[in-house]
C-alpha cells in the first residue's frame, strides 16, 4: 500500500509552551503557528495560555495581549480593528475569518491559529499577499470610460444603478473566500478567485463604466473564469457576508448571452 508523507520541512511540531499567569481562573489555550525564513527548520506551534479576565473578546485581542505580554517575536498583521482593513484574516479554528471580528467566546477548547492557507508564509501570520494583489491589478479595478464629461461635472447614474453595485464595493480584499477555494489552491497561477472575480463584475455592473466588451474578452477564459465549480466555501467564509458565487455566476450569463 502506497503511504505519502509530506516534506520533512514542511511537518508541524509542537513548539513552546507559555503557560498562564499564575491564580488565573478563566483561562483560554492558544495554538498559534509559528515560522520564520531568519531561523529556518520546520514550523511550529506555540501554546499561549491567556487569562481571559484580562483580554478582550476578541481573537485579535488574545494575539495582541500575546505580542505584548508574553511573546513579542510573535508576527501578524492588524490595522482597523473593526472588520474594514482585511489586515488580520487568517485560519481561525479551520476557518478562514477575520481576528478582529472573531470571539473568543465562540469557539469551544483550544484555539489553533494559522496564517491563510494557500499563500507562501513570510513569517508566522503573514502570508505574502503578492501574486493575489497581482491577479486583482489584472482586472483593471478603475473606471475606464472613453466619453468626455463636461469641465466640473461627475459622471452620474440613476439610483436603480447604483444600487446594482450593492453586495460587491463592499469586499475588503483579505483573501478569506480565495484562500479557502479548492479551485483556487490547484489552479491559483491562471484561475483568478472568487474575491478577484467579484471585483470584475463589481466594474462590469457600474453604469459608468465603457470597457464591458474589453472586460468580458479578458474574462473569456476556460482558466481565469472557468475554474468555478461552484464549491460555494467563499460565500461561507466572507467576513463581510458576501456572496462571490453569485457574482461569478452572473459573469458567466454575461458571456453566455454574448454569446
Amino acid at each position: 500500500m502506497a503511504k505519502f508523507r509530506l516534506p520533512a520541512n514542511s511537518r508541524i511540531q509542537s513548539g513552546r509552551h507559555h503557560p498562564a499567569p499564575v491564580g488565573a481562573k478563566n483561562v483560554k489555550v492558544f495554538k498559534v503557528y509559528r515560522w520564520s525564513p531568519d531561523q529556518g527548520g520546520n514550523p511550529r506551534l506555540d501554546t499561549y495560555e491567556i487569562d481571559r479576565d484580562s483580554c478582550g473578546s476578541m481573537v485579535l485581542d488574545a494575539l495582541i495581549k500575546i505580542k505584548n505580554e508574553l511573546d513579542s517575536t510573535l508576527t501578524f498583521r492588524r490595522s482597523c480593528r473593526e472588520g474594514v482593513c482585511g489586515s488580520c484574516a487568517m485560519n481561525i479554528a479551520g476557518r478562514n475569518t477575520l481576528a478582529c471580528t472573531k470571539p473568543i467566546d465562540g469557539i469551544e477548547g483550544e484555539i489553533r491559529v494559522y496564517p491563510l492557507p494557500s499563500l507562501p508564509v513570510i513569517k508566522d501570520l503573514v502570508p505574502d499577499m503578492t501574486h493575489f494583489y497581482a491577479q486583482y491589478a489584472s482586472i483593471k479595478p478603475w473606471l475606464q470610460a472613453k466619453t468626455p464629461t463636461p469641465p466640473n461635472r461627475e459622471r452620474l447614474q440613476s439610483r436603480e444603478d447604483r444600487a446594482k453595485l450593492d453586495g460587491l464595493y463592499e469586499c475588503i480584499l483579505c483573501a478569506c473566500c480565495t484562500t479557502g477555494c479548492p479551485s483556487w489552491w490547484w489552479n491559483s497561477k491562471r484561475y483568478l478567485g472568487p474575491a478577484v472575480l467579484l471585483q470584475a463584475q463589481r466594474w462590469l455592473a457600474d453604469s459608468r463604466d465603457e470597457a464591458t466588451g474589453e472586460r468580458l474578452d479578458d474574462l473569456e477564459d476556460s482558466f481565469k473564469l472557468y475554474r468555478c465549480h461552484t464549491i460555494m466555501n467563499c460565500v461561507e467564509v466572507c467576513p463581510k457576508g458576501l456572496n462571490p458565487a453569485q457574482a461569478i455566476a452572473r459573469i458567466k450569463g454575461r458571456l453566455l448571452v454574448r454569446g
